[in-house]
């Protein structure tokens, strides 16, 4: 079902190159299709044009913003089963999950077209003393200018779209650089809003390699860069000059079972499991660590062994798989590496079966010392780690002694210990009463310490493509 080739787009317009990306179905391992590869001369018009179109979309009207998401989002439905096979070949994505991903990217495109024509600004009091009587003040929003953006692999539609989405309703042309491992979703929507009514130059969709990503950082043409992956997130902001730069760079998140968790825990299981082991385990805000009262520590973590075993692993086209590969067989080297290290260090596998290639069923584990990569690091795979607690204080504690910070759970029918888990844990977003792997797409998100800089969701990123403009008027 896949196109024999895919063209980069190149200031709104399909593009052929002779330099091909090889883009692999990640559970046979064959090579499923190829994209157009960017070069140095390439990115530099694109660059060019996106810098020629600012004026042009900064004076779009919101309507017409607003109408070219809306026009998006009725070909993402038309195409949504197509869209959610090329994730899951491309991915390796589980079907059921490939479908809410597509889903979820209608979402980000709606609350998008309908927060374009709320871009608001405030009418100012002035006259705070004698001197001041007689101005009015006024501050409106206006776009920051050219963007770039480079987008993960784990979510190759819903990534890209949290950041193109705010940057149409913004009216800021962009450069995207999806991820080499899975350009397709990325380029489809090239494909989708080349039939929209956006001036020339408003966006490149550009595969191209690492190495010559670089303009897409450093150039001071550039208004805004907007990055998700990794720690070199960090070394990439180091070289990014004067302009605005937001991270998301992932975490190793906890979840909170408390002695009043304020749910059965047959239905803690439930979350527990969906929210360590969906996505194969590859997002950011995955459940990896689990802290549990002692008092239900046993019962849980026996409902939890035995549900855990009836996730199926394999093939992700079927429907029933709830676990398909990891991205490539250095990743599922990687966490069967780390997981052996833990074994070796005093860990106990509650339940785990060996990997075959990229594919890795569940992993459980219990008593993980706490200063390994397989505690300490983001796992990025189906992983989680039990432990027990007896004070919530050091639960909390537990959980801020880690370098990331992006979200956490806490499950608890105590208000004061819901109050106190917001004010104490040291994240971007703090779920109770269920795992932090929620997100909803218009909620801020982001986090702390080494988990990045900024927030995205539609709103904070449209505000974050913005610059405020303030109008002094006397008379």
């Amino acid at each position: 079902m896949l196109a024999p080739h895919y063209p980069l787009y190149l200031a709104n317009r399909p593009h052929t190159t002779t330099a091909r990306l090889d883009v692999t179905d990640k559970y046979s391992g064959d090579i499923a299709t190829q994209a157009s590869l960017a070069d140095a001369a390439i990115i530099e018009r694109a660059i060019a044009a996106g810098v020629a179109a600012r004026s042009a979309m900064a004076q779009l009207p919101a309507d017409v913003r607003r109408d070219v998401l809306l026009h998006c989002i009725q070909r993402f439905e038309a195409r949504h089963e197509e869209l959610a096979q090329v994730l899951c070949i491309e991915a390796g994505k589980p079907i059921r999950d490939a479908r809410g991903e597509v889903n979820r990217l209608v979402d980000t495109f709606r609350i998008a077209a309908e927060e374009a024509t709320r871009i608001n600004g405030q009418t100012l009091e002035l006259a705070v003393s004698a001197r001041s009587r007689g101005y009015r003040g006024f501050t409106r929003q206006v776009p920051v200018g050219l963007c770039s953006f480079i987008t993960p692999f784990n979510f190759p539609l819903n990534l890209v779209a949290h950041k193109v989405a705010p940057a149409i309703a913004a009216g800021c042309p962009f450069i995207l650089k999806p991820s080499s491992k899975t350009p397709l979703g990325a380029l489809i929507i090239g494909e989708i809003l080349a039939e929209t009514a956006l001036p020339e130059g408003a966006f490149s969709i550009l595969p191209m390699t690492d190495q010559d990503a670089s303009p897409l950082v450093e150039d001071p043409r550039i208004a805004l860069f907007s990055f998700t992956g990794g720690a070199i997130g960090w070394a990439l902001k180091a070289r990014a000059g004067r302009k605005k730069v937001t991270l998301e760079l992932g975490g190793n998140a906890a979840c909170i079972v408390d002695a009043e968790p304020g749910a059965s825990l047959e239905h803690i299981a439930e979350r527990l499991l969906f929210g360590g082991f969906y996505q194969s385990g590859q997002s950011c805000i995955s459940v990896q660590r689990v802290l549990i009262h002692q008092s239900h520590y046993p019962a849980l973590k026996a409902l939890l062994c035995e549900r855990v075993a009836a996730l199926k692993a394999g093939d992700p086209h079927q429907e029933d798989t709830f676990i398909g590969p990891v991205i490539d067989q250095a990743a599922a080297e990687r966490i069967e590496n780390q997981v052996a290290e833990a074994l070796q260090h005093g860990a106990t596998r509650l339940y785990g079966a060996a990997r075959q290639g990229n594919l890795l069923p569940p992993q459980l584990l219990e008593n993980v010392p706490a200063h390994l990569p397989l505690y300490q690091q983001e796992v990025f795979g189906p992983v989680m780690l039990l432990e027990a607690f007896d004070d919530f204080d050091d639960a909390l504690a537990r959980v801020n002694a880690s370098d990331y910070g992006l979200q956490a759970g806490v499950f608890t029918g105590r208000l004061d210990h819901s109050l106190r888990a917001w004010d104490q844990l040291e994240v971007g977003g703090v779920i109770i009463g269920d795992v932090p792997s929620f997100r909803v797409d218009n909620m801020p998100y982001g986090g702390v310490k080494a988990s990045g800089i900024g927030r995205e969701g539609v709103r904070s990123a449209i505000l974050d493509m913005s610059e405020e403009r303030l109008m002094v008027l006397r008379g």
